[in-house]
């Protein structure tokens, strides 16, 4: 069986991936079930630069494919803040029940129509024997007036989804994983898989 390492150490992120993997004849593993113990400078402006810069780091250590993802929260009145700083955004070691305080206190005036935001996802895929590949998935909403929810990470508590009048934080897995900007960008990268594994 082929494997699949992706570059991460996030298990909210592996746990997404691993679901939506489901039926393709790989194991995923994470960076650290791997052995793998690198630090890699995201130095990329683009959500695509950083997930490529991601998977290709990794192919030096291992003959697995890697999968590395880039994602983040574009708040239009903040000017597109956090974008791809949004897991450093306000200090990497911040939790991010602080930095979603700070951001609902920063637009706390902004009017419902102008708190437009989306997360965006590019998910890269390289490897020795492989052509790199790219796929870039979205999900539009805005940013609500407090953080509800207790499923999800990261920025989910704040982000809400206007046809479901919920935040991300509020959808069970099934129904996260229907509709979020890493699953369509992850279902988009496995029929590219697929069509490499011969599936």
């Amino acid at each position: 069986m082929k494997k699949i390492i992706f570059a991460t150490q996030n298990q909210g992120k592996v746990k997404e991936i691993k679901k939506i993997l489901e039926g393709l004849p790989v194991e995923v593993l994470t960076m650290g079930e791997a052995g793998i113990d690198i630090d890699i400078e995201e130095n990329g402006t683009t959500f695509e630069e950083n997930a490529v810069i991601k998977a290709e780091a990794l192919t030096a250590y291992t003959d697995a494919i890697i999968l590395a993802d880039d994602s983040g929260l574009e708040i239009d009145c903040l000017n597109k803040e956090p974008g791809v700083y949004s897991a450093r955004y306000l200090g990497k070691d911040t939790p991010y029940e602080v930095k979603n305080q700070i951001i609902l206190d920063r637009i706390k005036d902004i009017q419902d129509e102008e708190r437009t935001a989306r997360f965006v996802c590019a998910i890269a895929a390289a490897g020795k024997n492989i052509p790199t590949m790219v796929t870039l998935a979205t999900i539009e909403g805005h940013i609500g007036h407090e953080a509800k929810g207790k499923n999800g990470f990261g920025y989910d508590p704040i982000f809400f989804i206007n046809d479901f009048k919920k935040s991300t934080a509020e959808l069970s897995a099934e129904e996260k994983n229907k509709i979020s900007h890493r699953a369509k960008a992850l279902e988009a990268m496995k029929v590219k898989l697929m069509e490499y594994l011969g599936e």
